[in-house]
Protein backbone atom coordinates (compact mmCIF):
# COMPACT_ATOMS: atom_id res chain seq x y z
CA UNK A 1 0.00 0.00 0.00
CA UNK A 2 1.25 3.65 -1.04
CA UNK A 3 2.33 5.63 2.05
CA UNK A 4 0.85 8.85 0.11
CA UNK A 5 -2.70 10.05 2.03
CA UNK A 6 -3.23 11.65 -0.95
CA UNK A 7 -3.25 10.79 -4.72
CA UNK A 8 -4.42 13.04 -8.01
CA UNK A 9 -4.15 11.04 -11.22
CA UNK A 10 -4.87 12.37 -14.45
CA UNK A 11 -7.43 15.00 -12.36
CA UNK A 12 -9.70 17.22 -15.06
CA UNK A 13 -12.14 19.84 -13.45
CA UNK A 14 -14.61 22.28 -15.70
CA UNK A 15 -16.45 25.32 -15.07
CA UNK A 16 -19.25 24.51 -17.53
CA UNK A 17 -17.01 24.24 -21.24
CA UNK A 18 -13.77 26.12 -19.78
CA UNK A 19 -11.22 23.89 -18.46
CA UNK A 20 -9.43 24.33 -15.20
CA UNK A 21 -7.42 21.53 -14.51
CA UNK A 22 -5.69 19.71 -16.95
CA UNK A 23 -4.46 16.10 -15.97
CA UNK A 24 -3.25 17.00 -12.85
CA UNK A 25 -0.86 14.06 -11.35
CA UNK A 26 0.13 15.00 -7.48
CA UNK A 27 0.98 12.98 -3.89
CA UNK A 28 0.68 14.05 -0.65
CA UNK A 29 2.42 11.96 2.03
CA UNK A 30 1.34 11.38 5.02
CA UNK A 31 3.13 13.11 8.04
CA UNK A 32 4.07 16.17 4.84
CA UNK A 33 3.31 19.22 4.25
CA UNK A 34 2.88 19.81 1.00
CA UNK A 35 2.08 23.46 -1.17
CA UNK A 36 0.77 24.69 -4.69
CA UNK A 37 2.15 27.76 -5.53
CA UNK A 38 1.41 29.80 -8.25
CA UNK A 39 -0.10 32.72 -9.54
CA UNK A 40 -3.97 34.39 -9.18
CA UNK A 41 -6.08 32.22 -11.76
CA UNK A 42 -3.48 29.48 -11.84
CA UNK A 43 -5.86 26.95 -10.87
CA UNK A 44 -4.76 26.66 -7.13
CA UNK A 45 -8.08 26.68 -5.57
CA UNK A 46 -10.45 24.73 -8.22
CA UNK A 47 -7.77 21.88 -7.40
CA UNK A 48 -8.21 22.19 -3.48
CA UNK A 49 -12.35 22.63 -3.80
CA UNK A 50 -12.31 19.33 -6.41
CA UNK A 51 -10.77 17.40 -3.10
CA UNK A 52 -13.41 18.23 -1.14
CA UNK A 53 -15.73 17.14 -4.24
CA UNK A 54 -16.79 21.07 -4.82
CA UNK A 55 -16.46 21.00 -8.37
CA UNK A 56 -16.75 16.98 -9.39
CA UNK A 57 -13.98 16.16 -11.68
CA UNK A 58 -14.78 15.10 -14.90
CA UNK A 59 -12.09 12.51 -15.58
CA UNK A 60 -9.19 11.34 -13.27
CA UNK A 61 -9.12 9.89 -9.43
CA UNK A 62 -8.57 11.04 -6.30
CA UNK A 63 -7.88 8.89 -3.80
CA UNK A 64 -7.49 9.32 0.25
CA UNK A 65 -6.26 6.66 2.31
CA UNK A 66 -6.55 4.68 -0.73
CA UNK A 67 -9.97 5.13 -1.09
CA UNK A 68 -11.46 7.00 -4.41
CA UNK A 69 -13.13 9.89 -3.10
CA UNK A 70 -13.96 12.08 -6.84
CA UNK A 71 -17.45 10.64 -6.50
CA UNK A 72 -18.40 11.50 -2.69
CA UNK A 73 -20.62 13.98 -1.67
CA UNK A 74 -18.20 17.15 0.01
CA UNK A 75 -20.14 15.91 3.39
CA UNK A 76 -18.52 12.22 2.96
CA UNK A 77 -15.19 13.37 2.30
CA UNK A 78 -15.36 15.35 5.45
CA UNK A 79 -16.11 12.68 7.29
CA UNK A 80 -13.39 10.42 6.05
CA UNK A 81 -10.96 12.98 7.89
CA UNK A 82 -10.37 15.54 5.76
CA UNK A 83 -10.78 19.46 6.88
CA UNK A 84 -10.60 22.30 5.18
CA UNK A 85 -9.67 26.22 6.15
CA UNK A 86 -10.79 27.87 2.77
CA UNK A 87 -9.68 31.06 0.72
CA UNK A 88 -11.30 33.85 2.35
CA UNK A 89 -11.52 32.12 5.39
CA UNK A 90 -15.35 32.06 5.63
CA UNK A 91 -15.82 31.79 9.47
CA UNK A 92 -19.40 31.85 10.61
CA UNK A 93 -19.69 35.95 11.28
CA UNK A 94 -22.76 36.00 13.04
CA UNK A 95 -21.58 33.52 15.65
CA UNK A 96 -19.58 33.56 18.46
CA UNK A 97 -15.89 32.45 18.19
CA UNK A 98 -16.92 29.37 20.64
CA UNK A 99 -20.11 29.17 18.29
CA UNK A 100 -17.87 28.65 15.44
CA UNK A 101 -15.09 26.19 17.06
CA UNK A 102 -18.38 23.92 17.94
CA UNK A 103 -19.29 23.97 14.60
CA UNK A 104 -15.97 23.01 13.59
CA UNK A 105 -16.18 19.89 15.95
CA UNK A 106 -18.98 18.49 14.15
CA UNK A 107 -17.22 16.48 12.26
CA UNK A 108 -15.13 14.88 14.93
CA UNK A 109 -16.87 11.54 15.98
CA UNK A 110 -15.87 11.39 19.52
CA UNK A 111 -16.43 14.95 19.79
CA UNK A 112 -18.49 14.27 23.16
CA UNK A 113 -15.45 13.09 24.48
CA UNK A 114 -12.86 15.10 23.59
CA UNK A 115 -14.43 18.59 22.90
CA UNK A 116 -12.89 20.33 26.03
CA UNK A 117 -9.27 18.79 25.25
CA UNK A 118 -9.75 19.86 21.55
CA UNK A 119 -10.88 23.23 23.02
CA UNK A 120 -7.91 23.83 25.01
CA UNK A 121 -5.48 23.27 22.40
CA UNK A 122 -6.95 26.06 19.60
CA UNK A 123 -6.73 28.51 22.47
CA UNK A 124 -3.09 27.22 23.34
CA UNK A 125 -2.21 27.40 19.43
CA UNK A 126 -4.21 30.91 19.15
CA UNK A 127 -4.37 32.20 22.69
CA UNK A 128 -6.00 35.27 21.28
CA UNK A 129 -9.14 33.19 20.28
CA UNK A 130 -9.59 32.75 24.10
CA UNK A 131 -9.83 35.81 25.24
CA UNK A 132 -12.33 36.25 22.29
CA UNK A 133 -14.50 33.75 23.07
CA UNK A 134 -17.81 35.68 23.30
CA UNK A 135 -17.14 38.01 20.79
CA UNK A 136 -18.71 37.57 17.39
CA UNK A 137 -16.63 36.44 14.99
CA UNK A 138 -17.68 38.64 12.31
CA UNK A 139 -16.03 41.76 14.21
CA UNK A 140 -12.60 40.45 14.89
CA UNK A 141 -10.31 41.25 12.61
CA UNK A 142 -8.73 39.73 9.04
CA UNK A 143 -5.85 37.86 11.03
CA UNK A 144 -7.70 36.57 13.93
CA UNK A 145 -10.41 35.64 11.70
CA UNK A 146 -7.74 33.25 9.57
CA UNK A 147 -6.48 31.75 13.08
CA UNK A 148 -10.12 31.05 13.59
CA UNK A 149 -10.65 29.40 10.39
CA UNK A 150 -7.25 27.23 11.09
CA UNK A 151 -8.66 26.58 14.67
CA UNK A 152 -12.09 25.65 13.61
CA UNK A 153 -10.70 23.13 11.03
CA UNK A 154 -8.74 21.87 13.55
CA UNK A 155 -11.32 20.82 15.97
CA UNK A 156 -12.93 18.04 13.53
CA UNK A 157 -9.42 16.42 14.26
CA UNK A 158 -8.52 15.89 10.69
CA UNK A 159 -5.84 13.40 9.04
CA UNK A 160 -5.42 15.94 6.44
CA UNK A 161 -5.90 19.89 6.65
CA UNK A 162 -6.46 21.66 3.72
CA UNK A 163 -5.24 25.20 4.00
CA UNK A 164 -6.48 27.69 1.15
CA UNK A 165 -4.01 30.81 1.46
CA UNK A 166 -3.99 31.39 4.44
CA UNK A 167 -1.39 34.67 4.42
CA UNK A 168 -3.62 35.97 2.01
CA UNK A 169 -4.28 39.92 3.05
CA UNK A 170 -2.35 39.70 6.57
CA UNK A 171 0.43 41.83 8.43
CA UNK A 172 4.03 39.98 8.22
CA UNK A 173 3.89 39.13 12.01
CA UNK A 174 0.34 38.00 11.60
CA UNK A 175 1.60 35.52 8.71
CA UNK A 176 4.63 34.59 10.42
CA UNK A 177 2.89 33.40 13.58
CA UNK A 178 -0.01 31.56 11.59
CA UNK A 179 3.56 29.88 9.33
CA UNK A 180 4.96 28.64 12.69
CA UNK A 181 1.63 26.85 13.99
CA UNK A 182 1.47 24.95 10.56
CA UNK A 183 5.19 24.05 11.46
CA UNK A 184 4.31 22.67 14.84
CA UNK A 185 1.03 20.97 14.02
CA UNK A 186 3.34 18.87 11.38
CA UNK A 187 6.11 18.71 13.66
CA UNK A 188 4.42 17.77 17.11
CA UNK A 189 1.40 16.01 16.03
CA UNK A 190 2.22 14.62 12.31
CA UNK A 191 -0.57 16.75 11.01
CA UNK A 192 -0.89 16.00 7.19
CA UNK A 193 -0.65 19.51 5.95
CA UNK A 194 -1.48 20.07 2.01
CA UNK A 195 -1.20 23.94 1.45
CA UNK A 196 -2.23 26.54 -1.45
CA UNK A 197 -0.31 29.46 -0.90
CA UNK A 198 0.70 32.62 -2.90
CA UNK A 199 3.54 33.88 -0.76
CA UNK A 200 6.09 31.48 -2.33
CA UNK A 201 8.51 32.35 0.16
CA UNK A 202 6.79 31.08 3.30
CA UNK A 203 5.29 28.30 1.39
CA UNK A 204 8.07 26.71 0.16
CA UNK A 205 10.43 27.35 3.21
CA UNK A 206 7.71 25.57 5.02
CA UNK A 207 7.18 22.50 2.98
CA UNK A 208 8.49 19.19 2.44
CA UNK A 209 7.00 18.90 -1.11
CA UNK A 210 5.70 21.55 -3.53
CA UNK A 211 4.02 22.26 -6.98
CA UNK A 212 3.70 24.85 -9.79
CA UNK A 213 0.99 25.49 -10.79
CA UNK A 214 0.48 27.27 -14.43
CA UNK A 215 -3.14 27.66 -15.98
CA UNK A 216 -4.23 24.55 -14.75
CA UNK A 217 -1.07 22.24 -14.65
CA UNK A 218 1.68 21.00 -12.74
CA UNK A 219 4.83 22.90 -14.44
CA UNK A 220 7.57 21.82 -11.95
CA UNK A 221 7.57 19.89 -8.87
CA UNK A 222 10.67 18.97 -5.89
CA UNK A 223 11.31 19.26 -2.44
CA UNK A 224 10.25 23.18 -1.09
CA UNK A 225 14.16 23.54 -1.26
CA UNK A 226 15.24 22.48 -4.24
CA UNK A 227 12.18 24.94 -5.88
CA UNK A 228 13.13 27.86 -3.59
CA UNK A 229 16.71 27.61 -5.58
CA UNK A 230 15.58 26.88 -9.02
CA UNK A 231 16.12 30.04 -10.78
CA UNK A 232 13.03 30.26 -12.99
CA UNK A 233 11.27 29.54 -9.92
CA UNK A 234 13.47 32.64 -8.11
CA UNK A 235 12.64 34.90 -10.68
CA UNK A 236 9.00 34.11 -11.66
CA UNK A 237 7.49 33.76 -7.71
CA UNK A 238 10.30 35.42 -5.44
CA UNK A 239 12.21 38.34 -7.05
CA UNK A 240 11.08 41.16 -4.32
CA UNK A 241 9.36 38.70 -2.79
CA UNK A 242 7.02 39.41 0.38
CA UNK A 243 9.68 37.39 2.75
Amino acid sequence: MSDNMLELRGVETFYGKIQALKGIDLDVAEGEIATIIGANGAGKTTLMMSVCGNPRVRSGSIRFQGREISGLATHQIMHLGIAQSPEGRRIFPRMTVLENLQMGSILNQDREQSFDEDLERAYELFPILKSRANQRAGTMSGGEQQMLAIARALMGRPKLLLLDEPSLGLAPMIVKQIFSVIRDLNAEQGLTVFLVEQNAYHALKLAHRGYVMVNGQITQSGTGEELLHREEIRSAYLEGGAH
